[in-house]
């Protein structure tokens, strides 16, 4: 297992500078500059194929023989990451990058500027105005600090694809293209990997920048081909499916090389891994 990690490590690294010989040009008068260099500090790495798991609520269930764990930024404690460091699991660390959550710790630094329309099904959320990444900058920089200091591996910033939904604001794709950019660089120079959520549309544009992508319900929707410019890239994908049946969608994203999963909609400890799944 270490050998093979290894070679992994070694792929993984030519892939992502390998990508990053052509940067999108996404100028903003707005934003910072966005630079396409990416240097990386020793993390253990992610693998294309894994079995994995995804927490947020519950008692957290760690001794699952999984390569990559996708746990809450606030929510998990330093102990507990390390505890999956010692088994050499890959922590994926969620953040909320596009919306506004009220019960957060640092909710009342969010200017009321940045604030659109609420977040229909989900109680407390609003969507954020990306476009002022002047604004979010500080907030979502300390982060990603506190990612890198916890020991997460890399995040997962959710609701990054405000542009296709009723923000409250006339967000473009390039609005969200040069946000997501921006969040992309300022993780890999804290030394952290990166994955694009949900964001489909713009998976061809932003692959380059990314180090995976995590997909909700690809399958229910039938938008998978939309993260293939990932699997050719050899990065790894990562699918949650709610409504369907694991018979319904499993045997397909073996053969696609996803990492599926069939989870219930409040992430418990409950899951059903497409890699160890069987007919």
């Amino acid at each position: 297992m270490q050998v093979l990690r290894s070679l992994w490590f070694v792929g993984w690294v030519a892939l992502l500078f390998g990508a990053c010989q052509s940067p999108m040009n996404v100028p903003s008068s707005s934003s910072p500059a966005v630079s396409a260099s990416i240097p990386h500090a020793p993390r253990p790495d992610v693998p294309q194929q894994a079995r994995w798991q995804i927490q947020y609520t519950g008692d957290l269930k760690l001794d699952l023989d999984v390569e990559v764990f996708n746990l809450d930024l606030f929510d998990t404690s330093p102990e507990d990451i390390a505890l999956l460091h010692q088994r050499g699991v890959f922590v994926m660390c969620y953040f909320n990058a596009g919306a506004y959550e009220d019960w957060r710790s640092d909710a009342h630094l969010f200017p009321t500027d940045v604030l659109g329309a609420a977040m229909a099904g989900w109680s407390g959320e609003r969507w954020l105005d990306i476009r002022r990444v002047d604004l979010l900058t500080p907030i979502m920089e300390a982060r990603l600090d506190l990612a890198r200091a916890k020991g997460c591996d890399g995040v997962d910033p959710d609701n990054v694809n405000g542009y296709v939904n009723e923000t409250g604001f006339s967000l473009t794709a390039a609005d969200q293209q040069r946000y997501n950019i921006w969040l992309a660089t300022a993780a890999h120079q804290r030394g952290l990997f990166i994955g694009l959520k949900n964001d489909g549309e713009q998976s061809e544009a932003l692959a380059p920048y990314f180090d995976w992508a995590l997909n909700e319900s690809c399958f229910f929707y039938d938008e998978c081909d939309s993260l293939q410019p990932f699997l050719r890239s050899g990065k790894p994908v990562f699918v949650i499916e709610y409504h369907l049946e694991p018979e319904s969608f499993c045997e397909t994203a073996n053969r696609m090389n996803i990492n599926a999963l069939h989870k219930r909609r409040d992430l418990d400890a409950y899951r059903v891994d497409c890699r160890e799944w069987s007919h």
